[in-house]
């Protein structure tokens, strides 16, 4: 945890250090993944949400200044959340470091599972949580044969969601396929789907 004194309040921010991120920096680019959407990943978003009946699902890839979902699938409604001036926030390709959860689960090496947030302090005060009315998270790393951890596949909701094993089972295996198509489509130039 770092402490920010340009934040409200000298809010704690409770993203990890991540000591791996310039390292990723270079095997993303190696890839050429996180700089550009990719329609296969949107595609592998898609299908993701489907099966995990979630109304938001990516493919993100975490370099050193940022969090860019390649994939990602909205539900085509708007956030819960009405800003001051009467708008409701979008959620875009782009998020900063320490906001989400994904941060967390490319640290940790290990999928996350929040069914309700605000069940866990440490998580409770993220700025999705207040800023787009996230409630419940579940995400995995997407870790390369190399032993990188490029970035995370994840679904969330605005609700709370009881994932239970069977969601932790379906975002692993669904992780590790993702893995596998992406170093096939490195290693023989094969589209992803």
């Amino acid at each position: 945890m770092r402490y920010d004194p340009s934040r409200p309040a000298g809010r704690l921010l409770l993203t990890p250090e991540d000591k791996e991120a310039p390292a990723r920096t270079r095997r993303l680019g190696q890839l050429h993944l996180g700089e550009h959407p990719d329609p296969d990943l949107d595609a592998y978003a898609d299908r993701l949400a489907e099966v995990t009946g979630a109304p938001y699902a990516m493919v993100n890839f975490i370099d050193e200044n940022r969090q860019f979902f390649a994939g990602l699938h909205l539900p085509g409604v708007p956030l819960p959340v009405v800003k001051p001036d009467g708008s409701r926030p979008e959620m875009g390709r782009e998020l900063a470091r320490d906001h989400g959860f994904c941060p967390h689960v490319v640290v940790r090496r290990k999928a996350l599972v929040l069914e309700d947030v605000c069940d866990y302090p440490r998580f409770a005060g993220n700025p999705v949580v207040d800023e787009f009315g996230i409630r419940s998270y579940l995400g995995a790393p997407l870790i390369d044969s190399t032993g990188m951890v490029l970035g995370t596949l994840c679904v969330v909701d605005v609700e709370p969601r009881p994932w239970g094993r069977a969601g932790l089972e379906t975002i692993k295996a669904s992780a590790a396929e993702l893995v596998a198509r992406l170093e096939r489509r490195e290693a023989d130039g094969l589209p992803l789907l």
